[in-house]
């Protein structure tokens, strides 16, 4: 097949890097040598103009990519169960398991939801990332929405990058709140622990929006939803107002919260670890323009412990 296939999305650039490198771990599933040969045949655009694989990119950038539709793609297809909230000929929506990795990554090429994609929708390999436009951290759980072609991945991308997904996500943190809150503070890499995010005057601008649903003993179950869209962005904003996401030893929640409360400490199960959701999410189908919102069911851990909460009473 000699036609062309057009791509379009936003690169997020944390640190100055090559162009081709930058793409390379973005489209995980096209080998390096794919990427920089599209670079030098000049398939690939950077804010509309042609790059070379040694320009290096210092701030976010839009990128335009057409190639052919027959390309190489490096991921193996896995018989891996998901589970399949609604599915229509532009999108899936998937309710991602807590523990699986989104999509592929160096060290980390199988038993990842991109890998599950892969095998059940085979066709998802002429689409960028295999149809995958957002993602949830490892031990996050939750809604998901994976565009099944290229219209609709850059329709559904364009409205990522317009703020036009509503997403909501439910939590339960270590503490209490008193009634809602915004957390408005810019996120950064973390200066000395590479792999966590930190708040900084140096980051770029987040604004989380927090509801209360309950407070209970030592804990709350909260709603949040998150106007941007940054890295770890939730878990850090609660990390930096002293209230973890229970389960997250990486910003902070310590068990001894619940030394009083044997019965929740107990249940806190650490294989699940943190307990945080994508409980919902909102955007307009790209073939009527209508909007669709769609739920996920809490994981069983979850509402395990939520129902330990409700038994030992409020706070």
């Amino acid at each position: 097949m000699n036609d062309y296939q057009h791509y379009n999305f936003r690169l997020e650039v944390d640190e100055p890097e090559r162009i081709d490198k930058l793409i390379s771990s973005y489209l995980l599933e096209y080998s390096r040598s794919t990427i920089q040969k599209w670079i030098v045949n000049n398939q690939v655009l950077i804010d509309g103009h042609p790059c070379s694989q040694n320009d290096k990119v210092k701030s976010s950038c839009q990128v335009t990519i057409n190639v052919k539709t027959e390309r190489e793609i490096d991921l193996i297809p896995e018989k891996i169960n998901i589970d399949i909230i609604d599915e229509t000929d532009d999108y899936i929506v998937v309710n991602k398991k807590s523990g699986m990795v989104t999509h592929i990554a160096p060290g980390n090429y199988s038993g990842t939801l991109q890998n599950a994609l892969y095998y059940r929708y085979p066709e998802l390999a002429g689409v960028p990332r295999t149809g995958i436009i957002h993602r949830l951290d490892k031990d996050t759980s939750g809604i998901l929405v994976i565009s099944r072609n290229i219209s609709a991945h850059n329709n559904l991308n364009n409205q990522l990058q317009q703020n036009k997904f509503t997403k909501i996500y439910h939590a339960l943190i270590s503490g209490n709140i008193q009634n809602s809150l915004d957390i408005e503070e810019p996120i950064a890499r973390h200066p000395v622990n590479r792999k966590k995010m930190a708040v900084s005057n140096k980051g770029k601008y987040a604004l989380s929006k927090i509801k209360l649903l309950h407070n209970y003993q030592a804990a709350s179950h909260i709603e949040i939803q998150i106007i941007t869209g940054r890295t770890h962005q939730i878990r850090v904003h609660l990390s930096h107002i002293n209230k973890p996401v229970l389960g997250d030893k990486l910003y902070g929640f310590k068990k001894n919260i619940f030394s009083k409360n044997s019965n929740i400490y107990e249940s806190i199960d650490a294989d699940f670890s943190q307990y945080l959701h994508s409980y919902s999410l909102s955007f307009y189908d790209p073939k009527d323009n209508k909007k669709k919102k769609y739920f996920a069911a809490y994981p069983e851990k979850y509402y395990q412990l939520l129902n330990k909460f409700e038994e030992k009473g409020d706070n």
